[in-house]
């Protein structure tokens, strides 16, 4: 159906609309309406024998009716739950003029308007908590017809509004009728501010750095390009904030943190979305190991925030509770694979992937081809929380080499349920060898890695200022709140995912 074309019951509802106004109500008044509660803190606060309650100013949906004689029940849903309420045609229309409800409430409103009631809460003779109603207005009529979704007394939903790509376009019809979509969404934001919380505690102040870049740093992914026309040049969208951070740790922060917006021209999938949140954060005079250890106390505590620290993602039970396995990374391909990689050059990863049957490409390089294997092979078996740490130099470009093996970097990445939650280094501060890392990735772009990361002057000419030594981490708030909701797609975890415009 084209957007112009309307149901018979749509067309009703305007011809509704049309009948309100005829009889002077205004269906989409002015917003200012003194709503005092909620559903919530009258279900939990409501004492009959306390006389509370009794000068209630509340406003919602109407979801359900049952209109009887001069008496009716109507279900009221608000941001925070919903309840019943009980309007009786003489209390609302104390005069002669019953129009307000034998015409507007009997006939003229649907399931879907938003309505304000003002009255007292009272239990009704079945023990069922209401508000009776002394006073009706409408706040606004709905021109669409909700989908009614059913459960019946064994617990099966009917008509359910259940379809993915409806739910995902549609997400405020969504959000109406599958309440219980909004925990996900609650959770969200304590997860958010648990996290806060642990930055500001360890002295970290919380800034923000331009989402549009003149080059694209602080990860090896392909950007979206823009053009800025005043100044007529190519823009790139941020695909981390890395870089900006580590010039404020330069400028003498002790340590930042950032909530971002990143965007990655990549592939779709259920744990990919090409716009997606990530908090970065870096603090000065710490490694990677101080770094371990945070992570597993912050998300022990975000994990305690949201239900507690077992959670069921698909369908294994995992424990944020600490102190988390360490697995140095060659020795991860070792376990899994099966093959000792360390000291390969290009030409001999290329033959044991060969041999375990990894495709490859030509421009690939030393640290993808160790990625490919890994990835390949040890990422499904990395269940409970697992740090992978001390990468090759050639998979790490922006990383401190080990103190105790210059091939090696200190960094770890933490993986649960065989997905990356969180990347860490101790990050590098020698701006020669930095260049010269620039300098390895630029030929990998050359050879058609457009993965690889750009040559950035001024960051290499803010570390020759000096940048203390520091350790920084970033983690993906869209993958934590899968794994700390239960959810199995990042869809369900946006709200609003990238998907392909709809046409009308």
């Amino acid at each position: 159906m084209a957007y112009n074309e309307l149901s018979e019951q749509e067309l009703v509802r305007r011809e509704s609309l049309n009948k309100l106004r005829e009889l002077g109500i205004n269906p989409y008044p002015a917003p200012l309406y003194p709503v005092n509660t909620t559903s919530a803190e009258i279900e939990k606060g409501f004492r009959p024998e306390e006389g509370n309650f009794q000068d209630v100013c509340i406003a919602g949906r109407i979801m359900s009716r049952r209109i009887m004689g001069a008496a009716s029940f109507m279900e009221l849903q608000d941001s925070e739950g919903r309840i019943q309420v009980y309007v009786k045609r003489d209390e609302i229309c104390p005069g002669e003029d019953k129009t307000m409800y034998n015409t507007v409430f009997k006939k003229l409103l649907d399931i879907g308007d938003f309505v304000g009631i003002k009255g007292f809460a009272f239990f009704t003779q079945t023990g069922q908590l209401s508000v009776h109603a002394r006073e009706l207005t409408l706040l606004s009529k709905s021109l669409r017809v909700l989908p009614i979704v059913k459960t019946d007394a064994d617990g099966t939903v009917h008509d359910g509004f259940a379809d993915p790509e409806l739910r995902y376009r549609q997400r405020y019809v969504d959000l109406v009728v599958n309440p219980q979509v909004k925990d996900v969404f609650f959770k969200r934001t304590q997860i958010v501010n648990t996290m806060r919380e642990c930055f500001n505690e360890a002295g970290c102040l919380e800034v923000e750095t331009p989402i549009l870049q003149a080059i694209p740093g602080g990860a090896t992914a392909r950007p979206f390009v823009t053009h800025h026309n005043a100044l007529d040049v190519d823009m790139y969208m941020r695909i981390a904030n890395e870089l900006y951070l580590k010039r404020l740790i330069v400028g003498g922060f002790a340590g930042v943190y950032e909530f971002a917006k990143n965007f990655r021209n990549e592939g779709m999938d259920k744990t990919h979305n090409p716009e997606f949140t990530c908090v970065e954060m870096y603090i000065a005079y710490k490694d990677y190991l101080w770094m371990m250890e945070f992570t597993e106390k912050m998300l022990q505590r975000v994990a305690e925030a949201t239900g507690g620290v077992k959670k069921v993602i698909g369908g294994n039970e995992i424990s944020f509770e600490g102190p988390f396995r360490r697995l140095r990374i060659l020795d991860a391909i070792k376990e899994f694979a099966g093959v000792d990689v360390k000291g390969m050059n290009e030409d001999e990863l290329r033959a044991v992937c060969k041999k375990l049957n990894i495709e490859t490409s030509p421009e690939m390089g030393v640290g993808k081809l160790i990625d490919a294997i890994f990835g390949e092979y040890c990422e499904k078996n990395l269940i409970q929380p697992t740090f992978i740490i001390d990468y090759p130099v050639e998979m790490s470009p922006l990383t401190k080499r080990c103190r105790y093996d210059d091939t090696l970097t200190e960094r770890f990445e933490l993986f649960v349920n065989g997905k990356e939650l969180a990347n860490a280094y101790s990050e590098l501060n020698d701006p020669v060898d930095q260049l010269d890392r620039f300098e390895e990735q630029a030929a990998l772009k050359s050879k058609g890695d457009d993965e690889a990361m750009y040559v950035d002057y001024d960051f290499v000419r803010a570390l020759e200022y000096g940048m203390p030594p520091t350790s920084g981490i970033g983690i993906g708030i869209d993958r934590l709140t899968m794994f700390m909701t239960g959810q199995e797609s990042i869809q369900d975890v946006l709200f609003f995912p990238m998907m392909r415009p709809e046409k009308f």
